[in-house]
This record gives C-alpha cells, sequence and structure tokens, in this order.
C-alpha cells in the first residue's frame, strides 16, 4: 500500500474530519469568548473596581524612555490581559463542561431504553414448538 493511499484512507476516516470540524470551531468560539469577556464582561468589572480597565494594567519593570524623541516602551508585566485570559478560560471552560454534560445526558437517556427482544426467525419459531411438545411428553 503507497503512502498516498494510506494518507487518503487515514484523512477519510470520519474522526479524523470530525477533529478538525472541532478544532476550527473552538477556535472560533474562543474568538468569541475572548470579544464577550473583554467588550462586556471586564468593563462591569472594571467599573465595579472604580473604573480600572484590566487590560491596560501592567506592573512597570523599567520606565519609558526616550531617545531622539521617539519613545521606547519599558519592560513591563502585563498582568491585565492574564486576568483577561483567564476569564476567557473560565467561561470556555464552563461552555464546554455545559455541553458535554447535555451530550452525556443524552447518550443515558438513549442507553436507558429498553430493548425489544428480537423476533424469532420461522426456524427458531419451528424449533421452540419442537422444544415445548418434547417438553410435553
Amino acid at each position: 500500500m503507497s503512502l498516498a493511499s494510506e494518507f487518503k484512507e487515514f484523512i477519510s476516516r470520519g474522526n479524523v474530519v470530525d477533529l478538525a470540524v472541532g478544532v476550527i470551531i473552538g477556535g472560533a468560539f474562543g474568538a468569541i469568548v475572548n470579544k464577550l469577556v473583554a467588550d462586556i464582561i471586564m468593563p462591569p468589572v472594571g467599573l465595579l473596581s472604580s473604573g480600572v480597565n484590566f487590560a491596560d494594567k501592567k506592573l512597570a519593570l523599567a520606565p519609558d524612555t526616550v531617545v531622539d524623541g521617539k519613545t521606547i516602551p519599558g519592560a513591563a508585566i502585563a498582568y491585565g490581559d492574564f486576568i483577561n485570559t483567564v476569564i476567557s478560560f473560565l467561561i470556555i471552560s464552563m461552555a464546554i463542561f455545559i455541553v458535554v454534560k447535555g451530550v452525556n445526558a443524552l447518550k443515558r437517556k438513549e442507553a436507558a431504553k429498553p430493548v425489544d427482544p428480537p423476533v424469532p426467525s420461522p426456524e427458531e419459531k419451528l424449533l421452540i414448538e419442537i422444544r415445548d411438545l418434547l417438553a410435553k411428553k
């Protein structure tokens, strides 16, 4: 089997395509949640904390310097962006948890359905009749 045909077989499997779709949708969902956190959740949080914009919060390690009229930013730890990222992660995790919990509940309902016994074939019916007749003797 050639490498190309093995690759074609690998790609044509459903789980590979499902994984690719999941990654693409996950990336888009992540972008939506990041905008939700940055534009909707963090402004009220900043307002509750006396108008603080977390995205702008930094811990300066070295001051900005001016060289030939150009400002060179100093080194800083942007902990505000980190806080926004943590909140985004928590929201994404909660959304995924809710989706997985819903899917698991649906699977449990499917598994809990009683399975009807299979209908016996004509040969099985005949064998059952023979067995019952022999048991009566």
